[in-house]
């Protein structure tokens, strides 16, 4: 299987852009940190996550805060109907108010 190879270019500023966004310097201290780890982790993948801030929070609480979210869309979505619904009302009761011309 032939594999691709990128021109010398492109992967070039690739590693350039790479550096220049702190990338490389940062995978480089965790992977010594992960050589200089005392017990070797059984999860190295995971191992990395962590040092890299990738660790999520837990599914219940992700679940909690959608849950959070679409109750609130919902309640934003009934208050800006309630609020047109008054809006109406109060351009009612004004047209209602005002003196009409005889």
């Amino acid at each position: 299987m032939a594999h691709y190879r990128a021109p010398d270019s492109k992967r070039e500023q690739f590693r350039r852009y790479l550096e220049k966004a702190g990338v490389v310097d940062s995978l480089t201290s965790v992977l010594v940190a992960l050589y200089e780890h005392q017990d070797r982790p059984s999860n190295p993948l995971e191992f990395l996550k962590e040092s890299m801030g990738a660790v999520g929070m837990a599914s219940t609480e992700v679940n909690a805060l959608q849950q959070e979210v679409n109750d609130l869309r919902q309640r934003c979505a009934a208050l800006e109907e309630e609020n047109r619904d008054l809006k109406a009302q109060l351009q009612h009761y004004k047209q209602e108010d005002e003196p009409t011309a005889e």
